[in-house]
Formats: structure tokens, C-alpha cells, sequence
């Protein structure tokens, strides 16, 4: 009988791991895909709409600012309603942001950016917390797993938007209400997680922890390194079939640029954490990617055009390798999911709010001077940074926390 129950207990265990599995996977494809999709559509919705070129602005730049904002929430959420009941609740308001946004009024399109922008904050935050707390002996596999599926749909989400809304007929209200099928698909797994859960876990102590990081020099490199990574990424989303563009490259072969500036991105966002995991430095790491993007400015910077293929690649690559890092440094640097969801809170936060700025300094700076020199000198400057703080995340340890320094004491 004792056997019997054991194997019950020990099939209930696989059968809760698989479902946080796929719940996780689904909660990823979700957090980029209603932010890519809507960029490649922006000139039908204006025609439709008749909204301004700063309104449609607002559209890719409304959910930076909503993680910036809500970033540092998350864990105090995570803590008052426990982790799988948060991470659910921001499935279902990402449904209802897109659908709120694929309504044909300006209005709308602004309240539901705004939701969907606030829903995923949530998920961006609280994955590495949940991935430390239920695959603490697969981190690297996990965070590669899923930092992939999310880059994966979102060059597929921004890919697909045109022809579903040309092609398919869908117009671009169908296109973009598409995408709430994933994260329906996400909050029904979630419900059955949850219903299949033996405890609901808390993130306890998130708001003391929330307090400590700051405090913490290497959660203050962190930050930094998840910062300038994130404006690197949204200036080339931006600004990088005009850089091309300048250098006598059509509209069609800049907007393939940008798509395999994606797309090679994909296998390193998976690579990268399962090295990372297997190495308590990853310096050779930061310092690789650090150079592939130096490089791939630096070729861009010179106007070699005939090189450009090579010079976006090694950015892609170097995009995705950056991105996985951070995610990675929120779980290896920590000791606790608590911790790891406050890191996340705090780099996220003040990184997205870096990210925001990068597209409007970049666009003013080529305003001012007419060319993409200052530009590009600017964002290889911001990848010697971004190196400096990344040497410095990929020492081994942890993030300083007062109250185990007392302790010791």
C-alpha cells in the first residue's frame, strides 16, 4: 500500500512538473509577441485611425514604460497573492489588453497597450523567480528553453503581421487579436496548474528583499548590464533599417535585415544560459558578446556596406547572447526565488525605463546632425559599458543582503 501511494505521489510530482513546464514555455511565447506584432502594422493603423506619428510612437514605447513602472510591483504581488495565482491573473490581463487594443479607436489603442504592457512586467519579473524555485538543478536548460520560445515568437509575430492582416484579410484589428489565442491557451494551463497545485507559494519576503538589492553593488551591475542591453535591442528594432537605408539599402532588403537580426539571434538565447549555468564566471561569455557588438557597430560605422549581412549578425548574435545573460544573472546571483524575484523587480525596472530612452536620444541625435555617425559612435560607446558592468555581474557570488551581513556579524 505504502509503494502504491508513493507512486501516486511520485506521478502527481511529474504530472505538477511537466504542467509548470508548459506553463512556463506558454507564459514566454506571450511576453514579446503583442509588441512585435503591432510594429510592422503601425502605418495601416494610422491610415485607419488617423492617429499621429507620436501617438503610434506610444505604441512600442506605452509598454516600456509600463515595465519600468510595474517591475518593482510584481514581487509585492507575487508575495500578497503567491506566485502561480499572479503569474495567471497576468495571463488573463494580457487577453484582455489585446483585445481591448485591437478595437479601432485611438483611445483604446492606448488602454490596451497599456494593459498588455502591465501584464507582461508581471511575467518578465516573476519567470526567473518561478524557474529558481521548481528547476533549481536545470536553470541554464530552463532559462534557455524559454528565453528562445520567447525571441522565437516574437520574430514570427512580427513577421506574420502583415500578411495575416493583407494576405489573410484579417485587417490589422484580426492580425493583432491573433495573438490573445496564446495567452488564452497560457491562462488555461495556468488554471489547471493551480488546481493541480498541493500548496500555493509565496514570494514571502519580497518587499525587504525588494528594499536590500538596492543596496547591493552587484545588483546595481546587473541592472546596469540589463539596461543597456535592452536599449541596444529596442534602438535596433527602431533604427536599424534607416542605418541601413542611409547606406543605399531598399526598404525591402532592410526589413529582412531586421528579421535575421532576430532570427540569428534564437539559437544563442538558448546556448548562452546552458553555458552560463555550467561556469560560475561567466566573463568569457560577457566579454565574446561584448565584442561581437563592438564589432558589428564598428563595421556599420565604417559604411561597408557590402559586409552588412556580417556586421547585423554579429549584433543578433550579440543581442541574443546579452538578453539570456541577464535572465541568467537574476538566478545565479541569488540565493532564494525571493531574491531572485526582487533582482528581477529592480534590473527591469530601471532597465526598461533605459530602453525607453534609447529610441527618442538616438532619433533626436540623427535629427541634429543629419547622419548615423554620432549615432553609431554612441551605441559603441554604450557597448564598452555594457561590457564593463557585465564583467563585473559575471564574477561569481551573490547580491549583498544587510540582513544576512548581520547575521554573520
Amino acid at each position: 500500500m505504502t509503494s502504491r501511494n508513493s507512486l501516486v505521489q511520485d506521478s502527481h510530482s511529474a504530472g505538477r512538473t511537466w504542467l509548470t513546464f508548459a506553463g512556463i514555455i506558454l507564459i514566454a511565447i506571450n511576453l514579446r509577441a503583442a509588441i512585435t506584432s503591432v510594429g510592422p502594422l503601425i502605418g495601416i493603423i494610422r491610415e485607419d485611425t488617423g492617429i499621429s506619428s507620436t501617438l503610434a510612437g506610444m505604441l512600442t514605447t506605452l509598454p516600456l514604460l509600463a515595465f519600468a513602472l510595474l517591475s518593482p510591483l510584481a514581487p509585492t504581488m507575487a508575495k500578497k497573492w503567491g506566485l502561480e495565482t499572479t503569474l495567471l491573473l497576468s495571463m488573463v490581463v494580457l487577453t484582455v489588453g489585446i483585445g481591448i487594443r485591437s478595437i479601432s479607436s485611438p483611445y483604446t489603442l492606448l488602454l490596451g497597450t497599456a494593459f498588455l504592457g502591465m501584464a507582461i512586467a508581471v511575467g518578465n519579473v516573476l519567470l526567473p523567480s518561478l524557474v529558481k524555485r521548481d528547476f533549481p538543478r536545470h536553470i541554464g536548460l530552463m532559462t534557455g528553453t524559454y528565453s528562445a520560445s520567447m525571441n522565437l515568437l516574437a520574430a514570427i509575430a512580427s513577421g506574420l503581421s502583415i500578411p495575416l492582416a493583407t494576405q489573410a484579410g484579417l485587417g490589422w484589428q484580426g492580425s493583432l487579436i491573433l495573438w490573445a489565442s496564446l495567452s488564452v491557451v497560457a491562462s488555461a494551463v495556468w488554471i489547471i496548474r493551480r488546481g493541480r497545485s498541493g500548496r500555493t507559494v509565496e514570494v514571502s519576503s519580497a518587499v525587504t528583499k525588494q528594499q536590500s538589492v538596492f543596496k547591493s553593488p552587484l545588483a546595481w551591475y546587473i541592472t546596469l548590464f540589463m539596461g543597456l542591453q535592452s536599449f541596444t535591442f529596442y534602438v535596433n528594432i527602431s533604427w536599424l533599417p534607416e542605418i541601413l537605408r542611409s547606406q543605399g539599402i531598399d526598404y525591402s532588403a532592410a526589413g529582412w535585415m531586421l528579421s535575421i537580426l532576430q532570427f540569428v539571434s534564437l539559437p544563442f538565447s538558448f546556448i548562452i544560459p546552458v553555458l552560463a549555468g555550467r561556469n560560475p564566471n561567466q566573463r568569457l561569455l560577457v566579454t565574446i558578446s561584448a565584442l561581437c557588438m563592438l564589432i558589428g557597430y564598428g563595421g556599420l560605422l565604417t559604411g561597408m556596406s557590402s559586409l552588412n549581412l556580417l556586421w547585423v549578425m554579429l549584433v543578433g548574435i550579440s543581442g541574443g547572447a546579452n538578453f539570456s545573460l541577464c535572465l541568467m544573472f537574476f538566478t545565479l546571483r541569488t540565493k532564494t526565488a525571493q531574491e531572485a524575484a526582487a533582482l528581477s523587480g529592480m534590473a527591469q525596472s530601471l532597465g526598461y525605463l533605459l530602453a525607453a530612452v534609447g529610441p527618442l536620444l538616438i532619433g533626436y541625435l540623427h535629427d541634429a546632425t543629419g547622419a548615423w555617425r554620432i549615432p553609431l559612435t554612441l551605441l559603441s560607446g554604450a557597448v564598452v559599458v555594457l561590457f564593463i558592468t557585465g564583467f563585473m555581474a559575471a564574477k561569481p557570488g551573490y547580491i549583498s543582503v544587510p540582513n544576512d551581513e548581520k547575521q554573520k556579524g
